[in-house]
Parts: C-alpha cells; structure tokens; sequence
C-alpha cells in the first residue's frame, strides 16, 4: 500500500497505518515523510514498511517484529523499547537510538546521535543489536545493560566516539573498529582484548549490515576491533551501601 505523508499529521498518517493492517495490509510504501512522529509504534507481526523522507521522533518504538527500511535520515529515538524486528537506515539517526531496546535490530548507514543504547537490555533470549557504519556522540552505551553495539567510523579519520563512553555500562558489549582511547571512557568501563568469541560475534553481525547495505565484510573485518565492557556489573553499588 502506497501512503502520501505529505503535510499529514503523525496522529492521521498513524491511525492510517493502522486501519489498513486491520484490513490485512502487511507491505507499505510511505512517501514524503516529513517529521511525522510515532511511525509503526506497537505494531506487530511480519509487516514490511519503506519510508522515504525523514520519520520524525520514536520511530518503532515498543515494535515487535517489522522490518522497517528508512532511505533518508531520522530524528531521536529510533527503537525505543522495542522488542524484535528491524530497522534499517540509509543515512544517518540521531540521539537515543535504541533507548531501553530489549531485542531486535537496528542498522544506520550514517552517524549516530547522543546517548544511542541508553539503558539498552538483554531480555530474556533476545539480544538487541545496533550497528553504526559512521560515529557516535558522547555517552554512547551509557547505563547500557545488555546486547551489542558496534561502531564502524567509516566516514573519515576523525574521532568514531564521542566522550564518557559507557558510563555507567554493567553488562553488553560495545565493538569498535580501531583503537579507543581510554581518555573516552566513562565511569565504569574498560577496554579488552578481542576474544576469538567476539570476532566470531562481530562477523555474524557485520555479515548481515555489510548484505544490506553491500559492502564488503572482509574489508571492515581487516582492521581489529576494541571491545569495550563493564568492569562490574554493579559499578555504582558502593554509592547505595548502607553502614
């Protein structure tokens, strides 16, 4: 089903969307997105949505199980919570990108914002994914309790990371490509050697983005990776001991 978004209000465009599932509808095509929020909030099953144009704030947010392809950008709060599916972006998203993600993936072309993976969660047997071809700002996997981030800085040589990564980090992984400088770290986390458990983790992954967006696996996986990880799974327990 093909939808012109237009100039049409996110509460109309959605409320839209939905009717047509409920009428068995389960492939959309959404044409000239602009800002409009809350696109495939909750939704759930096997849906196909193409968006072109820019998806507006919460994009897929509580979603469980479509797949969701953006050719364009998006704004904050890509995936927030949301428990299976996927969401592909051909272009770059912004801060809080998976904020409190318990499964599912999320793949971007481009750069992330701040704060992508805040509080992101293993739930269960699900594993969140989230992969980032460009950087990343600042606190990125802050609070981040589960699942997998990788950052590839494939855009230029300046910094992949932003500041305080992983502050606050007490479980999950981040994978970066090249080396980290510890002075990026935030509160809690530390640099380790890859394992051959991780390069096995990172080319399952990098497999599957370098398929969607046809790059090449062995070219990414040519330069080694740093995987950043808590210290403790408890990092602040010693501010709430009591005597």
């Amino acid at each position: 089903m093909r939808i012109i978004a237009n100039n049409k209000h996110y509460k109309e465009l959605n409320e839209e969307i939905v009717s047509a599932i409920q009428n068995g509808v389960v492939e959309f095509t959404l044409e000239d997105v602009n800002g409009q929020r809350f696109i495939a909030d909750c939704l759930k099953g096997e849906l196909k949505i193409d968006i072109y144009g820019t998806p507006g704030n919460d994009l897929g947010m509580f979603m469980e199980g479509p797949t969701i392809t953006v050719f364009g950008n998006a704004q904050d709060g890509v995936g927030n919570t949301m428990s299976s599916g996927k969401i592909i972006i051909h272009g770059d998203s912004r801060d809080i990108l998976g904020h409190s993600m318990r499964g599912g993936t999320i793949f971007v072309e481009g750069d992330v914002g701040y704060r992508v993976g805040i509080h992101m969660k293993t739930y269960k047997s699900s594993v969140p994914v989230i992969v980032a071809g460009g950087h990343a700002g600042d606190f990125l996997g802050e609070y981040m309790a589960g699942g997998i981030i990788i950052i590839l800085g494939m855009k230029d040589d300046s910094d992949i990371l932003g500041d305080w990564v992983a502050t606050g980090q007490h479980g999950g992984a981040i994978y970066v490509r090249g080396d980290v400088d510890e002075s990026k770290l935030g509160n809690g986390a530390s640099r380790f050697r890859m394992t051959d458990v991780d390069r096995t983790v990172v080319k399952k992954v990098l497999k599957e983005y370098c398929n969607t967006f046809d790059l090449n696996v062995n070219e990414l996986l040519g330069v080694d990776f740093t995987k950043i990880a808590p210290l403790s799974h408890r990092p602040y327990a010693a501010l709430y001991t009591c005597d």
